[in-house]
This record gives structure tokens, C-alpha cells and sequence, in this order.
């Protein structure tokens, strides 16, 4: 990973957009911040992470809007991925698997999160076993094969 990439992917982690800004794609940038910015809002999410650092879990559980904050993985993850795919010179394959598998990994850990530790821990457990699962696969899918008549 280049160190351009890898900035990409830190700003975008700190706010959705930003690495699109970045790579001059303002449009897609600013668009990401509205979506990052609406669903921020409808789910109150800065008070959800305070109260998720403060381990109040039921009273997480209780002002959780989930029909909003079910597209935040999902949003996040692309974010992430589309500022480090504009960044990077060339193309490998399969880059998008880890980033795809975060986001449905994330969106599961939020759909269950009601009944474990709150939608911003599991969610973010979610994205981070499924990031993981992600390049695993990913690793698989591009090992090269060995021809059995070698």
C-alpha cells in the first residue's frame, strides 16, 4: 500500500468524504459527507459513541434509530474504499473484497447489536471481522494456482 493510498483511507476513516475531497472528486466527496452527516444525525450517533465509552448499553439500545443506522456501515465502507482505490496507481484484483465484507459484516453486528454491547462496538466488531474475513479471501482468491503436471 503506498503512502498516498494510506492517507486516503485515514482521512476517509475519520469522516466519509474526506478522501474523496482529497483525490479532487468533490462532488462524490461532498455527497459522502451529506450521507455521513444525515445518518449522523437521524441516529444521534455522537451520543451513541459517548454513551457506548461510558458502557451504558440499555440506554444505547433504547435511542438507537436502526432504520438509519443500519446504512452507515455500508456508506463508511465505501468511503473508505473508493478514496483508496482513486489514490492508488494501477489496479489489483479483488481490492473491493475486504471493504465489501466490513460493510455486510458491519450492517449484520448492527442488526444483532439490541441483544450484545450496542450498535457502535458491535457494529465496528462487525466491520473488523469482516475486513478481516475480506483479505483472507481475498489472499485465497489470488493465490496463484500450481499446474499438477509440475
Amino acid at each position: 500500500m503506498n503512502s498516498n493510498g494510506l492517507e486516503k483511507i485515514l482521512w476517509s476513516i475519520a469522516l466519509p468524504g474526506f478522501g474523496q475531497l482529497l483525490n479532487g472528486k468533490f462532488l462524490k466527496g461532498l455527497l459522502l459527507i451529506g450521507l455521513e452527516l444525515s445518518i449522523n444525525i437521524q441516529t444521534n450517533l455522537n451520543e451513541l459513541i459517548i454513551l457506548s465509552f461510558h458502557g451504558d448499553i440499555s440506554k444505547i439500545i433504547g435511542e438507537t434509530n436502526y432504520q438509519w443506522i443500519m446504512f452507515y456501515p455500508c456508506i463508511y465502507m465505501f468511503a473508505i474504499y473508493d478514496a483508496y482505490k482513486d489514490a492508488r496507481s494501477g489496479n489489483s484484483p479483488y481490492t473491493f473484497v475486504p471493504f465489501v465484507f466490513g460493510a455486510y459484516f458491519g450492517t449484520i453486528g448492527v442488526i444483532f447489536s439490541s441483544s450484545l454491547l450496542g450498535a457502535v462496538w458491535t457494529g465496528l466488531a462487525g466491520i473488523c471481522l469482516g475486513t478481516g474475513i475480506g483479505f483472507l479471501i481475498r489472499k485465497f482468491v489470488m493465490m496463484p494456482t500450481q499446474d499438477p503436471n509440475d
